[in-house]
C-alpha cells in the first residue's frame, strides 16, 4: 500500500457499510461485475491514501432473512441464510479488491474456517494497522440483527472515526424522494432526530449504538463519482448524523 501523508485526511480509519443491493447494478439477482469492480477501484484509491478501511457488507442481493421469513421459512433459519449470503458477497469483494493489489482479510461472525477467518476484535484491529482491508461478514452472528447494526458495532469495536453508509440516494430525505416530489434533503441531523422522525435510513438499534458511543454516521450516494475519496478528504457530501 502506498502510504501518503495522512495529516490532510479528515478520517484515518473508516467503517464502510455496503448493502448487498448496491452490488446488483443492472442485474436482478447476484453481483454485477461492473459495479463491484468500480466499487473496489474507489475503495482502493482511498486505501492508497493511507486510510484504514473496515467494510461491512449486506446480503440482500442474494437472500434477506426477513424476506425469507415472509415466504414461510423460519426467521432464525432465514437470518442464517442471509448471513451466509453476506459471506458470499464478502468473498467476491475480497477478490475484486485483491485484483487491485490490496491485501484483504474476510472475517466472519460465524465460523467458516475453510474460506475466511473468525471475527476477533484484536485481530481485526491488527489487520487494519498492518495496512490490510478488513471485510466483516455474517453481520454480528445472531439472528434478528441487521447488517446496519453490525456496521455500528464493528465501527465502535475497531475505534473507527466514522460510519459511512453507502446508499442509492445522496443523503437522508424527509420522505422518499422517488415517491414524494416535496421531499427535501437534510445536511445534518442528530441521532435523536433520525429516531424521532422515523427516517428509515438505518435501523433504530444501529443509530442508538452510534449515539451511545458518539460515533458519527454519514449517508452518501455510492454512485456519485469520487464520493468516498471526497468524504475522507473533508467534503460535506450527503447527510451527517451526530450528537
Amino acid at each position: 500500500m502506498e502510504n501518503n501523508n495522512t495529516d490532510t485526511l479528515k478520517y484515518k480509519r473508516i467503517l464502510l457499510k455496503l448493502s448487498g443491493e448496491a452490488l446488483l447494478g443492472s442485474e436482478d439477482y447476484g453481483i454485477d461485475p461492473e459495479v463491484i469492480n468500480r466499487l473496489s477501484h474507489e475503495i482502493s484509491r482511498v486505501h492508497q491514501l493511507g486510510v484504514e478501511i473496515g467494510i461491512v457488507i449486506g446480503g440482500g442481493n442474494i437472500f434477506r432473512g426477513e424476506g425469507l421469513s415472509k415466504s414461510g421459512i423460519d426467521r432464525v433459519t432465514g437470518d442464517h441464510m442471509g448471513m451466509l449470503a453476506t459471506v458470499m458477497n464478502a468473498l467476491a469483494l475480497q477478490n475484486a479488491l485483491e485484483k487491485q493489489g490490496n491485501k484483504v482479510r474476510v472475517m466472519s461472525a460465524i465460523g467458516i474456517h475453510e474460506v475466511c477467518e473468525d471475527y476477533i476484535r484484536r485481530r481485526a484491529i491488527r489487520h487494519l494497522a498492518k495496512g490490510n482491508i478488513a471485510v466483516f461478514a455474517a453481520g454480528i452472528g445472531n439472528p434478528f440483527f441487521t447488517t446496519d447494526s453490525a456496521a455500528s458495532l464493528r465501527a465502535i469495536e475497531i475505534n473507527a472515526d466514522i460510519v459511512l453508509k453507502a446508499t442509492k440516494v445522496d443523503g437522508i430525505y424527509s420522505a422518499d424522494p422517488v415517491k414524494d416530489s416535496k421531499a427535501f434533503k437534510y445536511d445534518h441531523l442528530t441521532y435523536d432526530e433520525v429516531i424521532e422522525k422515523k427516517l428509515a435510513v438505518m435501523d433504530t438499534s444501529a443509530v442508538v449504538l452510534c449515539r451511545d458511543r458518539n460515533m458519527p454516521i454519514r449517508i452518501f450516494d455510492i454512485n456519485r463519482e469520487n464520493a468516498l475519496m471526497d468524504i475522507v478528504q473533508g467534503s460535506n457530501i450527503g447527510t451527517i448524523v451526530t450528537a
